[in-house]
């Protein structure tokens, strides 16, 4: 799934583990969603929304998301 996280981070001057810290999360779990290899957890993802005062869909992109093989999207 696309996201906008990496570009906000930058807005704010943050680093990686400095977002890390806020979030309570590993600077590779930052590393992992900023490059798409992870998707967060809903109560994580709230977490990035409240912190950026975004709603969740304005800092990911649901339509980039993809079924794994054999699985139907809804």
């Amino acid at each position: 799934m696309n996201n906008r996280l990496r570009v906000l981070r930058a807005e704010k001057k943050w680093s990686q583990a400095t977002l890390a810290e806020r979030l309570r999360v590993s600077r590779q779990t930052v590393n992992a969603i900023e490059t798409g290899r992870y998707d967060p957890s809903l109560p994580l993802a709230f977490k990035l929304a409240h912190l950026f005062e975004m709603r969740i869909e304005d800092i990911f992109d649901p339509a980039t998301n993809t079924a794994p093989s054999g699985w139907t999207e809804l």
